[in-house]
């Protein structure tokens, strides 16, 4: 599979979206779940804030998101696959009290108007934009001047060194052979391949702050192995 390949990514997703969240709970020992509240917690977003989450897959940040910005704030979760919008969907209704809408959509092309977010978030989308840098200009256009953005994704650590030895190692002797009794071995395999262009934290804040954020900060968790790219516009 080639990485950020649109077509190809789409497919990836909608082929894994019935056992997803399944999948990171299980390959993430549920910690992602704590990435995800981390990440909030260092965005702080207020009741009556209106917020976007892009790249929201089956919407667990979208729901926990809502629940800060409630009752008076509304989240906006945006995605192309349809199968990962429907499942965020169904999930609505188990608590319809929160103001959660759905977009399926390119989220490098939302079509949204300029300036009307008081906050962004994507976990685990970034890495397989077509284009990471045209990502960054989308939630920067989105964002109201002086809001906050959160991107949450795998770090790509220096090759050589442990952290980055570690993480080929789990995903090539954990992930991929779990995945594979999936019948998800390609799936799963792409998580190391779609690293290899990302940029690192260093390279994200300056093209952030290239692009026009005021301030840009990378936090690394996890000794190195996931990172959280916070900017303001």
């Amino acid at each position: 599979m080639k990485p950020r390949d649109p077509k190809s990514v789409k497919k990836l997703f909608e082929s894994i979206s019935h056992k997803y969240d399944f999948l990171n709970d299980f390959f993430s020992f549920g910690l992602h779940r704590l990435w995800k509240k981390q990440l909030l917690s260092l965005l702080e977003p207020s009741s009556g804030q209106d917020w976007i989450d892009l790249c929201c897959g089956t919407g667990d940040l979208s729901f926990a998101l809502a629940k800060l910005v409630h009752p008076l704030g509304s989240v906006l979760g945006v995605d192309f696959s349809d199968s990962q919008i429907d499942h965020a969907r169904k999930r609505s209704f188990a608590d319809p009290s929160l103001s959660i809408s759905w977009l399926k959509q390119d989220v490098l092309n939302t079509g949204l108007p300029s300036a009307s977010f008081d906050g962004v978030i994507m976990a685990y989308g970034l890495r397989n934009l077509e284009d990471p840098e045209a990502g960054l200009k989308e939630i920067h256009r989105l964002l109201k001047p002086g809001s906050k953005a959160g991107v949450l994704d795998f770090n790509h650590p220096t090759e050589g060194s442990k952290t980055s030895y570690f993480q080929k190692f789990y995903l090539r002797r954990v992930v991929v052979p779990i995945a594979s009794l999936m019948g998800l071995r390609n799936e799963y395999a792409y998580l190391e391949e779609s690293l290899k262009s990302f940029p690192k934290g260093d390279i994200q804040k300056k093209i952030a702050m290239k692009i026009g954020f005021k301030e840009a900060r990378y936090q690394l968790l996890l000794g190195g192995q996931m990172g959280i790219l916070l900017l303001t516009a």
